[in-house]
């Protein structure tokens, strides 16, 4: 049986919420989800659906009933179209998700041989951290890690600049430096030799050559002032993005996806001249 909201009262103001505070989402434990293709990813990789909320005055499209469908534990709402409005930032919205948010425990990030992780130090910008996500998905990482103060993984504008891969890279949450490398050092007792590559625009090495062949976590800085101190100490090698023109230097988000797009054509390379396998 549906709930039905024709007004702005108190379950409405707590899903608003969910939107525009961090701390309130953090209680919570749960997120708002907009968009056909980032829902049907949440759904696709076992994320726990609480609730549905569907605009009341249409009917439904087949794949708002498949979903429906699929999901009859989540609370079903009806909520009229011009609060869903409020909630979507788009009047054409057929259906909103409330989703659960999985722990921050860095243990959901699978490292084998061909592991290629993603820490983002301190990030300002959530629609950059969306984006870091979304060419992390794209070029075969395992994981992506955010460190220290930073922007919200699951601020709106991260979720939907992600496209739905926030959904598909597991993303974890940690306070400091510090619990990565103590993982980072459990993963190369148990093996795997992860090495810690940093991104800065005076690295030592140019990113072309280095070999991104190995287990690697790549750290990348925050947008304004880069990687911190602390990180640039524990990176085991620091590489930088040759370039031309102009510019001295890429932002956060396009210095990421063309370290990783590097990484993924030295895999791939190395999968066809048989040294290695593919990530």
């Amino acid at each position: 049986m549906a709930t039905r909201v024709s007004s702005r009262n108190a379950r409405f103001q707590v899903w608003q919420a969910l939107l525009g505070n961090r701390n309130k989402r953090q209680r919570a434990g749960e997120f708002i989800v907009q968009g056909v293709r980032p829902i049907s990813l949440a759904v696709e990789h076992g994320w726990t659906v609480n609730t549905l909320i569907q605009d009341a005055s249409r009917v439904p499209s087949q794949w708002a009933r498949e979903l429906l469908q699929s999901q009859r534990e989540a609370e079903r709402v009806l909520m009229e179209p011009e609060l869903l409005a409020e909630l979507t930032e788009k009047t054409e919205a057929e259906l909103v998700a409330v989703v659960s948010m999985p722990p921050d425990d860095l243990s959901r990030i699978a490292v084998d041989s061909s592991f290629l992780g993603v820490v983002f130090d301190r990030p300002t910008g959530p629609g950059n951290i969306g984006s870091i996500i979304r060419s992390a998905d794209a070029f075969g990482a395992d994981g992506f890690v955010v460190t220290g103060h930073a922007a919200d993984v699951y601020d709106p504008k991260a979720v939907r600049a992600s496209t739905g891969s926030l959904f598909a890279v597991p993303a974890v949450r940690v306070p400091s430096q510090r619990e990565v490398m103590e993982w980072v050092a459990a993963q190369r007792a148990g093996g795997v030799p992860v090495v810690v590559v940093g991104t800065d625009e005076h690295g030592t090495v140019d990113v072309y050559d280095f070999d991104f062949t190995q287990p690697t976590l790549l750290l990348v800085g925050n947008e304004t002032s880069g990687l911190s101190a602390a990180w640039k100490e524990l990176a085991d090698v620091l590489v930088r993005i040759p370039m031309g023109g102009a510019a001295s230097s890429l932002n956060a988000a396009n210095a990421a996806t063309a370290v990783l797009y590097e990484v993924s054509r030295q895999r791939a390379h190395s999968f066809k001249t048989g040294g290695g396998s593919a990530v």
